[in-house]
């Protein structure tokens, strides 16, 4: 069984949904992210989602936006990215890894060199949020090939059709976008998220974690009444601009992050 699979699995059998962050690989610089990962894990989170900072992202609210071009000026990249894996594997720590992408910086490393370097270094899986399902068939075929589990995002607005194809080409967990739009903290959860995952949950036997404005542990208690996880991002991110390269930053982190975990049991 593979790491996402395995946590899904251990969450569900102890009664509460998954906690999924998400951490901006670089922001503020890599050392920092190697001690993060284990920090987020220690404090309760079952998976991680690793964005890989670019210069245009796609579905990137201001917080997050902000937080790659923090990352790209401490000059991460991608090959760096791979060796902060690689050392986190070595350390021990188990956290499933989720890349998350658009695909140029695939495209500029080379797709099969990044799937062999981070399925080496010990990632577990790749969203790429910019790559349409219907398009998809050498990038899943690549990744398969790598044992690198793939993610697509579903959103309210997804026809039925695509909707079908993104779950076929999920090997995962399904990623349900709350709300239209892009990433970003917000107040309340839309009405209709029930539905979504209930569509979802139609098609597919997969997993279903929830992402986009999902802000605090009461997000989170409300998500995994009907999903199996959540997913914080931008939330997280703003802990992270506030403290910066300071002694307080992973403290920090693990506090909010510990709060989190209070809100998935079901």
């Amino acid at each position: 069984m593979s790491r996402i699979a395995a946590a899904f699995e251990r969450a569900r059998a102890e009664h509460r949904g998954a906690l999924m962050p998400y951490l901006t690989a670089g922001d503020p610089n890599l050392e920092r992210t190697l001690e993060l990962l284990p920090a987020i894990a220690r404090a309760g989170a079952d998976l991680v989602e690793l964005g890989i900072p670019y210069s245009d992202p796609l579905a990137d609210g201001p917080v997050i936006q902000e937080a790659g071009q923090r990352a790209l000026k401490a000059g991460t990249r991608v090959a760096g990215i791979a060796d902060t894996v690689t050392r986190l594997r070595a350390t021990g720590c188990e956290l499933p890894i989720v890349l998350m992408t658009c695909y140029n910086p695939i495209l500029a490393y080379g797709p099969e060199r990044f799937c062999a370097d981070f399925a080496a270094a010990g990632a577990d899986g790749v969203l790429v949020t910019d790559l349409p399902p219907a398009e998809s068939e050498a990038w899943c075929a690549l990744a398969a090939a790598h044992s690198l589990a793939t993610v697509f995002l579903v959103t309210p607005t997804t026809p039925p059709d695509r909707m079908h194809l993104a779950t076929e080409r999920t090997t995962g967990f399904v990623y349900a976008v709350s709300r239209a739009g892009v990433t970003g903290v917000r107040d309340t959860l839309p009405p209709d998220l029930a539905e979504l995952v209930a569509n979802i949950r139609r098609v597919t036997d997969l997993p279903v974690a929830v992402g986009f404005g999902i802000s605090n542990a009461d997000h989170v208690r409300q998500v995994c009444q009907i999903a199996d996880g959540a997913i914080v991002g931008s939330a997280l991110v703003k802990v992270i601009a506030e403290h910066g390269d300071s002694p307080t930053l992973i403290p920090a982190v693990e506090a909010f992050v510990a709060a989190l975990r209070a809100g998935t049991a079901h």
